[in-house]
């Protein structure tokens, strides 16, 4: 698999990478044998890069469980602020997060993570600092590689222009497009690390109706969009049209999908193996369709 500098961290990130949410809110400590097999299914055919959470229910667990053994083969993300998982406290303290980075080291079976983000905390809890120095003297104190920010809008560019955190997380996809003018240029300037979450738009693109209530936003944009007729160049798959747009761009260092499915995790690198190679023709359509019907289609946060 394709391989990139991940901005200033020293790692080669493949451009595909695993996002843990949906394994660790849809499967159970007994079914830990198929997130063994959708993550060593991962690692066996080139990702080198797992995005986790302290709040994705049991994914942290999960990791720890079943890949623990190859730590050394990937870079690890997690990310902090939330109470969640039975914590008593508040969220976006200090010592929340301190004990949050604690509690993922022992449920990630790792002595160190490789990035710790501050988990789509606003503006205000970023300016009052004491978040950001828990981050910090964790890293100073070896938990963490680097620090970084997962999140959208005012937030992700305060996070960016403050120069403090070594990656940024943002959603970026063909119905979520406002980060690759207003966002990640800046993050790739500042050599910054860069990670496109939801990068295929939630599957809402190409179907009748919407996948979910999470994706409804999407969905609608994408029957705007659909509208005005076929795409030049556009695939016959619509998630390799999705996953090719998203990775045509080259701010985007790493573009993270969760399944709990093996087959899906195989197909999805299959197509990246593959060579996505949407044609830029294709790629201006949607940056043209984006811009002119957006209206208020702000960052999904």
């Amino acid at each position: 698999m394709e391989t990139r500098p991940f901005g200033q961290t020293g790692w080669q990130v493949s451009r595909l990478g695993v996002g843990l949410s949906e394994i660790g809110y849809g499967l159970t400590f007994a079914e830990a044998e198929q997130a063994s097999k959708v993550l060593n299914a991962a690692l066996d055919n080139g990702i080198n890069l797992l995005d986790t959470s302290a709040c994705y229910n049991i994914s942290e667990e999960l990791v720890g469980r079943t890949v623990a053994h190859r730590r050394d083969e990937y870079f690890l993300a997690t990310k902090a602020g939330h109470v969640t998982g039975g914590y008593q406290g508040e969220e976006w303290t200090y010592q929340t997060v301190a004990d949050s980075i604690d509690r993922s080291l022992k449920r990630l079976r790792t002595d160190h993570l490789d990035v710790v983000q501050l988990h789509s905390c606003g503006v205000d809890v970023l300016e009052r600092g004491d978040v950001i120095r828990a981050l910090q003297e964790a890293r100073e104190a070896g938990k963490t590689r680097f620090i970084g920010y997962s999140g959208d809008n005012e937030a992700a560019l305060w996070a960016i222009e403050s120069g403090l955190f070594d990656t940024l997380q943002t959603s970026f996809n063909l119905t979520d497009q406002r980060a690759w003018r207003l966002l990640l240029p800046k993050a790739k300037a500042r050599g910054m690390g860069t990670i496109a979450k939801r990068p295929i738009g939630n599957a809402a693109w190409g179907v009748a109706s919407s996948p979910s209530g999470y994706a409804d936003e999407y969905w609608k944009r994408a029957q705007a969009m659909t509208a005005e007729g076929p795409l030049p160049g556009e695939p016959a798959d619509r998630i390799a049209l999705a996953l090719g747009f998203t990775l045509a761009h080259d701010t985007v260092d790493v573009a993270i999908i969760g399944t709990k499915n093996p087959a899906h995790m195989l197909a999805n690198i299959g197509l990246v193996e593959e060579g996505l190679g949407l044609a830029d023709e294709t790629v201006a359509a949607l940056h043209e369709r984006f811009e002119r019907l957006d209206d208020g289609w702000e960052q999904k946060g």
